[in-house]
């Protein structure tokens, strides 16, 4: 009876070291399937058709809560549905936009993805026309699992609707296949 019950563990333990092995195996091909791509484009904050939510005064300016879309072209191709909370200061001629954003669209040709990112910051100075940002598409919802950082950069461009226009670089991380 011994003998049967030490051959039972020997086979128990063969299995689980097989599996763990098999486990290696596979994280390790995950592994090497990372991928980080340069990104560039360009995108057009449709503000003129942006639902206002609420505003509400400040001793500067103003708060207010809308939904907005921005349109990508470039290495993304998509759409941002954008739900900022923008901080207006009239008197030093200042914007901040910060709040929640999802991007469904395509990443260097990939098949469609949505990622949401609720890390991102706009400052436009109203004076100088510029404006600089940072987005972090980095929460998956669907499609292949990619993350994008990037750097938004405008000079007061606008569409002849009166929408901005600016441009992104970054780079976009890939984890299996696109």
């Amino acid at each position: 009876m011994i003998t049967f019950q030490a051959s039972h563990a020997v086979a128990i333990v063969a299995l689980l070291l097989s599996s763990v092995e098999a486990r290696a195996v596979r994280h390790s091909s995950a592994e090497e399937r990372v991928t980080t791509v340069a990104v560039a484009g360009e995108a057009v904050h449709h503000f003129t058709t942006a639902i206002i939510h609420s505003q509400q005064p400040t001793p500067t300016g103003m708060i207010q809560r809308s939904t907005d879309t921005v349109e990508l072209t470039g290495d993304l191709k998509g759409r941002i549905l954008y739900h900022p909370v923008s901080v207006f200061d009239f008197v030093n001629g200042t914007l901040v936009n910060m709040g929640s954003q999802v991007y469904s669209g395509t990443v260097l040709g990939s098949a469609p993805v949505m990622i949401h990112d609720d890390e991102f910051r706009f400052d436009v100075n109203f004076n100088t026309g510029t404006e600089v940002g940072k987005v972090y598409l980095s929460d998956h919802i669907a499609g292949p699992k990619v993350r994008c950082e990037l750097d938004i950069v405008g000079a007061g461009a606008r569409t002849p609707e009166g929408n901005a226009i600016v441009t992104y670089t970054g780079t976009c991380t890939f984890r299996g296949p696109r």
